[in-house]
């Protein structure tokens, strides 16, 4: 796993056959949210990636280990209020 210490705002999250997956919007307890515009039909939440995906971290671009297609699978939501 790469440092996610690297892992700035607008950083654009690349799959490992080089489609876009999204664009950070910062990292919480080792997971990258993404911007909002980048959760698809579910804009009243946001989506986040695990930090385990990482491959590397390169220029403005962060690269992960799993195809972009796959690493979406992956993608955990979480709501703007949890009743749990």
């Amino acid at each position: 796993m790469a440092n996610l210490d690297q892992i700035k705002e607008h950083m654009d999250i690349i799959g490992a056959d080089g489609v876009h997956v999204g664009t950070v919007d910062r990292v919480e307890g080792g997971r990258i949210k993404l911007i909002k515009a980048d959760s698809g039909a579910h804009h009243d939440h946001h989506h986040y990636i695990s930090g385990g995906l990482v491959a590397e971290v390169e220029g403005e671009k962060v690269r992960l280990s799993a195809n972009a297609d796959v690493a979406v699978t992956f993608e955990e939501e979480k709501s703007g209020d949890s009743a749990r």
